[in-house]
């Protein structure tokens, strides 16, 4: 990674962390430069605007819990397995990117129209490979007659507020907290619970 890259990254993680505790508004061009002990002008060899930041930021985390949903289809044979796998990425995306995943569930909205339509397709292709998970456990049998969009927003909701709880100093690894939201949803979804 080049100086300038890397550079980049740092400006980039600050920024996260700032408009996470500050919100995007409230964040200013200036905070971000004494934060990284910068003149405010440095930045703009950098970056273009603060809201190139918050799309970067937000768009990466959009990547990531895609990512992550797309390898859990790819490595569970059993919609269960598939559920229990997409719910620990989620949730390690949650643990690892703290900052950039509150961003991206708060601060998105603040794009302007084309920028935020383009992470809203992303958000509505999560959430669609969310139900078609959970429908394809239905139809295999495994899941019990639910609607998928109802079910895929219970476990979104879920996990989505992890970010506000969670702390990687606790006592719970990432993978506990997946494991065991997956053990309550599963409960509720598969064939032959009540």
């Amino acid at each position: 990674m080049g100086r300038s890259t890397a550079r980049r990254e740092e400006i980039l993680t600050v920024a996260g962390e700032l408009f996470r505790q500050k919100g995007y508004h409230a964040t200013s061009m200036q905070d971000i430069a004494e934060r990284l002990q910068l003149q405010r002008g440095s930045l703009y060899a950098h970056i273009e605007s603060k809201e190139e930041l918050l799309f970067e930021i937000v768009d990466r985390a959009a990547d990531r819990f895609l990512d992550g949903i797309e390898q859990a289809w790819r490595e569970g044979a059993a919609a269960r397995d598939r559920l229990r796998r997409a719910l620990a990425a989620h949730m390690a995306v949650i643990a690892e990117h703290r900052d950039t995943a509150s961003v991206f569930f708060h601060e998105w909205r603040f794009l302007r129209a084309d920028l935020r339509s383009r992470i809203q397709a992303k958000r509505d292709r999560y959430e669609a490979r969310w139900r078609e998970l959970i429908a394809d456990g239905v139809a295999r049998g495994e899941f019990r007659a639910v609607d998928p969009r109802f079910a895929a927003l219970l476990a979104l909701s879920a996990v989505n507020w992890a970010y506000q709880w969670y702390s990687p100093d606790g006592p719970l690894a990432p993978d506990d907290v997946a494991a065991t939201f997956a053990e309550l949803i599963l409960k509720g979804l598969e064939a032959g619970s009540s």
